[in-house]
């Protein structure tokens, strides 16, 4: 089978999303399927593969780490001239939100190609978190979906007032309505898109993990605990959504007598190290920066606990399902996420700074007793690649038999 996947961003470049998205391909191909990866040209050095075809594009970050291609004719004639010879195509596999999707989605209405689109955004929140004027960039955002994508069979209905034309899940609608099927990575934001009409039913397919990674951090991490004071660890980037910051809060209001080390980069760094030097945590906290995916993944068997803290904004929460992965519990505080993991977690109660504090001091004292709760040991195996990707290839097989 020829699946050629469509992005926002190219894969080399950062992003959860890129790397999930490099998983899929290596495992695709390496269960004999080809794949063509269709982003927008990357503006730094990086490396290159055969599969990625590059479109022209705009560098919009200053560091030239993100760009964009403006859907349209002129991008229609060059990725067709540039399919040429990779023809056939079985499937299309939209993996993105903005002009990946539109490019996407014309090229496969254009060659009567079925779309398996992968909702992997809550674009709704995103753009609440990240925009200043939230409102407007989303109905800016719905024009620019009715003149760019195709008719689909819930596009007439969007348009016409029989639902809201400029909120989030409108446009996710559009995006549904021109796609023989939907995935999402998660149950919980499967049960969103369902409730809000963007799709009839949506396939849950998690975001996996490299099984060679997990096999080789299962093999080198520790068989028993190594001895000292709690040890947590939180992982992501550093942005309001993701509430470092109250966290943060919440060690120094603790009390704990823990080891805390934060993995990862972003905006609020050095405020993140202002309010640790302010507040003098009883913990010990460290600033680790960006890690390797096989150091992250060691230093998550090494802890006695991963910290989620973002509320409402995940469509899934990669870093719970990695630790649970490797047999290390998670302190959780979106229900949705933790209601997704099952067991092995220390729910918050609320999303206050008292009760992420008063949750850390429970962990650390279930920790410290020797008795911490235990992750569900089939997440491992229900979470590696090879089974996603196998669940994947049923959903593409189902979306071509569908147009026979």
């Amino acid at each position: 089978m020829h699946v050629v996947m469509f992005a926002d961003q190219h894969l080399e470049s950062l992003g959860g999303a890129q790397v999930s998205m490099r998983l899929q391909k290596r495992f695709l191909e390496r269960a004999g399927h080809v794949v063509t990866v269709v982003a927008p040209r990357l503006h730094r050095p990086a490396a290159h593969d055969a599969s990625y075809l590059d479109l022209p594009s705009l560098p919009i970050t200053v560091d030239r780490e993100y760009s964009l291609t403006w859907p349209g004719a002129r991008t229609d004639r060059f990725l067709d001239a540039e399919m040429g010879a990779r023809l056939p195509v079985d499937v299309v596999h939209v993996q993105a939100d903005f002009w990946g999707a539109f490019v996407g989605h014309r090229y496969a209405e254009r060659h009567r190609l079925p779309v398996v689109h992968t909702m992997h955004n809550r674009v709704d929140v995103g753009i609440e978190a990240t925009a200043p004027f939230p409102g407007l960039v989303l109905r800016a955002l719905n024009a620019w979906a009715r003149r760019a994508l195709p008719r689909g069979r819930t596009a007439s209905a969007v348009g016409s007032g029989t639902a809201p034309t400029g909120d989030g899940w409108a446009f996710l609608r559009r995006l549904a309505g021109l796609s023989r099927a939907v995935t999402a990575p998660s149950g919980h934001f499967a049960r969103r898109l369902e409730e809000h009409g963007v799709a009839p039913s949506v396939d849950v397919i998690w975001n996996g993990i490299d099984d060679d990674a997990l096999d080789a951090a299962l093999a080198a991490g520790p068989t028993n605990r190594r001895p000292g004071r709690p040890r947590f660890v939180w992982l992501g980037r550093m942005s309001p959504e993701k509430r470092l910051l109250p966290f943060l809060d919440a060690v120094a209001e603790s009390a704990i007598d823990a080891e805390v080390e934060i993995i990862g980069g972003g905006g609020q760094l050095r405020a993140a190290q202002r309010l640790v030097e302010r507040r003098a945590p009883v913990a010990s906290v460290t600033f680790s920066g960006r890690l390797s995916y096989a150091e992250t993944l060691r230093r998550l068997a090494d802890a006695d606990a991963v910290v989620q803290t973002s509320i409402g904004f995940e469509t899934q929460g990669m870093t719970v399902f990695e630790a649970a992965s490797l047999g290390t519990p998670a302190v959780i505080s979106d229900p949705d996420i933790g209601a997704e993991l099952g067991a092995g977690t220390w729910t918050v109660p609320d999303a206050t700074v008292a009760a992420l504090a008063q949750t850390l001091r429970l962990a650390a004292d279930d920790i410290t007793a020797g008795s911490p709760v235990t992750p569900d040991a089939s997440v491992g195996e229900r979470f590696r690649q090879s089974s996603r990707t196998a669940a994947m290839v049923a959903v593409y097989e189902r979306a071509v038999a569908a147009g026979r």
